[in-house]
């Protein structure tokens, strides 16, 4: 738990703000918090990225990351009947 002075023009902006975004100040205060604590651990990183960039094997997992799928099968779910125009059941060629 923590618990802190503000200036009063601080502590009333928390409040209306609170207010406008219909969740308590304490919520409001924990979320700003949070934020700021990622946005520095953030800087913390890019330090550390600086002082010792990836390795060669490292980086080729990106490589690996940006092949994407082996094939396009987006379009594979909305087919009612199968590519080889067999006729499955369900198809409109499943009558004939």
């Amino acid at each position: 738990m923590l618990s802190f002075r503000v200036a009063t023009e601080d502590a009333e902006a928390a409040t209306g703000w609170a207010g406008r975004l219909g969740i308590d100040r304490s919520q409001l205060l924990r979320d700003a918090l949070r934020h700021h604590l990622v946005r520095l651990a953030g800087e913390r990183d890019v330090d550390a990225w600086l002082i010792r960039p990836l390795d060669e094997r490292e980086r080729a997992l990106a490589d690996v990351a940006d092949w994407g799928p082996a094939e396009d099968w987006s379009e594979w779910a909305n087919r009612s009947d199968p590519p080889d125009g067999s006729g499955a059941p369900g198809s409109p060629d499943a009558a004939r």
